[in-house]
């Protein structure tokens, strides 16, 4: 890549909330925390989200761009008030879908609140887009004259994601207009600890006077707590100012909106499921306005909460319905719910026991708290837990982590939302920070092998020019689990199977399994295609030989044909 940049621009693209941060070169070397983040983003009493907005995108009836963020919610709840709505697009909390979302490609569509649907591709370049486009604005407001390509740009995505996810976000953003030589993706919890190694110790929440976390040997886990996702890995300080990574980054979807999801269940014990999608269908502004309520629920609630806990609620949509739907009203619906024990209603306020509500974080918490355990079984040593994230900042959680692990110092830097999008910015400026990653996969190329009778399955044989072969084998380049310094190069030395092949077509496959046998059994995913073309086609064996680069945050390929100098690099297609 190239280092004429003069800037590093760093988009955090969340599930719940998304921003823009950035640094000069020249002020990293001096003042590597001179970071400047978009301050513009206040939006009334919104003051805690300053630094971010929404990550909503709004789409007129053509699928064209009309705005993002707070401005989307704006004129999206205006639409709906003059009842001009309907034809429009309101897509949130979209970058789920790329978590797990099997397979995945550039045909893949989401779905916007109503349900309409649009190409993924679609959605996610244009919010992306929308970032960059506010970004540049910004920069030229202060006087800079720089182009897109003067910039070093990082886009931040959960380490937990699969090849194809992070390749995903590659394509939305070069279909935004960044240029894909100027692009880094920065894994999330990766970033929130480089961060970290920059903050004195007064903006390290737990953190003992004189406390580093630079001193070399120091082991800690980094849980990145986002909207979506629990993103968790762990770092030993390195001699050489380096962090390395000790055990494969771990977690799943249980940030914060997964709260809101049992929350969504609660009310579906109340009123049903149909009256609750008619909700977010017939009304979304309701829907919208019941669920900006809970997360204030969200942020304040405390494990020692006792009584009643009274929250604003769309009544006269959600009466309306119930009126339809059941010939009765929201209130008599409340009354003979299974929770009525525990919820009543008083004009239009939602009165409901604080342990219910509690206990909404219940499952979120067991899941957080078990992915912690699991890796602090596999990394001895570990003597502090650094908290990161939006999700973070919940005594709900502070108090299911210190429970759980009273004899781990717990650590919250001070902003703990804004340590991915501002250590993103830092690893722009030094992408080299991170010296080795575990392989969280096995991966490997699907192959013919000579078939032997002792091992292989008997319905794979095939015979190819009068040989016995194996078909759809796995042969495995590097093993999950393995320590991977940074740009380490594996070799594997490959050969025509055919006489005047014209072209090798070498697919490449990831498994969970360390030592996968087949690439079609379960858990083996096929992650791209590497044509590699043969420029003099021969009755002889041509040899090949490819080698792979892993301990990036993204997989590359380079192959050459032995004998002719033909060289290849291509990074991976989307299947």
């Amino acid at each position: 890549m190239s280092s004429n940049h003069l800037m590093v621009a760093a988009i955090d693209f969340g599930t719940t909330y998304s921003g823009y941060a950035f640094s000069m070169r020249g002020d990293f070397k001096e003042q590597p925390l001179n970071i400047n983040a978009n301050q513009s983003w206040n939006a009334g009493s919104k003051q805690l989200l300053s630094l971010k907005t929404p990550t909503v995108l709004l789409l007129d009836k053509n699928k064209t761009f009309l705005s993002f963020g707070y401005d989307a919610e704006n004129q999206y709840t205006e639409l709906m008030m003059d009842e001009e709505h309907e034809e429009y697009y309101y897509f949130h909390r979209f970058k789920m879908k790329l978590h797990k979302n099997m397979p995945l490609s550039t045909t893949s569509v989401i779905e916007d609140i109503t349900g309409k649907s649009t190409l993924a591709l679609v959605v996610f370049s244009l919010s992306i887009q929308a970032l960059k486009d506010e970004l540049m604005e910004t920069i030229h407001q202060r006087g800079l004259k720089m182009t897109v390509k003067d910039i070093r740009w990082v886009i931040t995505v959960p380490a937990i994601w699969t090849d194809a996810a992070k390749q995903f976000m590659r394509k939305s953003a070069e279909k935004a207009g960044i240029p894909g030589e100027n692009l880094l993706i920065a894994l999330e919890p990766e970033a929130a600890s480089i961060y970290c190694q920059y903050l004195p110790t007064e903006k390290l929440n737990g953190a003992e006077e004189g406390f580093t976390m630079s001193e070399v040997g120091t082991k800690y886990m980094i849980i990145d707590l986002g909207g979506g996702t629990a993103d968790m890995t762990v770092h030993e300080k390195q001699e050489n100012e380096k962090l390395k990574e000790l055990c494969q980054a771990t977690g799943d979807a249980c940030g914060g909106t997964s709260i809101d999801n049992e929350f969504f269940q609660l009310l579906v014990k109340i009123v049903g499921g149909p009256l609750m999608y008619s909700l977010s269908k017939d009304n979304p502004s309701a829907y919208l306005d019941l669920f900006r309520e809970f997360e204030t629920i969200k942020r304040t609630i405390y494990p020692n909460k006792s009584g009643k806990v009274n929250f604003t609620i769309p009544f006269v949509a959600i009466d309306t319905l119930c009126q339809k739907n059941f010939g009765e009203g929201f209130k008599s619906t409340v009354s003979s719910c299974s929770m009525s024990d525990n919820i009543s209603l008083r004009h239009d306020k939602m009165r409901a026991d604080a342990d219910v509500l509690k206990a909404l974080f219940s499952k979120s918490m067991v899941d957080i708290v078990g992915h912690v355990s699991n890796l602090i079984k596999q990394c001895e040593g570990i003597s502090m837990l650094l908290l990161v994230g939006g999700f973070s900042e919940s005594e709900m959680l502070h108090h299911a982590i210190r429970k759980e692990f009273p004899d781990k110092r717990i650590i919250i830097p001070e902003d703990a939302g804004l340590s991915v999008l501002k250590g993103a910015v830092l690893f722009g400026h030094k992408p080299d920070y991170i010296s080795s990653r575990v392989m969280r996969y096995t991966y490997g190329i699907g192959t013919r092998l000579d078939f032997n009778r002792n091992i292989h399955d008997q319905t794979r044989l095939v015979i190819i020019d009068g040989k016995e072969m194996c078909k759809k084998c796995f042969w495995p380049i590097i093993k999950s689990n393995q320590t991977t310094a940074v740009g380490t190069k594996v070799r594997n030395r490959l050969h025509s199977t055919k006489k005047f092949e014209k072209r090798l077509v070498l697919p490449v496959y990831a498994s969970h399994k360390e030592s996968p046998m087949y690439i079609d059994e379960p858990g083996c995913v096929h992650i791209g295609t590497v044509y590699i073309n043969i420029p003099n086609p021969s009755e002889n064996t041509l040899y090949i030989n490819v080698e792979f680069y892993f301990g990036n945050t993204e997989l590359t390929v380079t192959t050459t044909v032995e004998g002719t100098g033909h060289t290849e690099t291509a990074k991976f297609d989307l299947v």
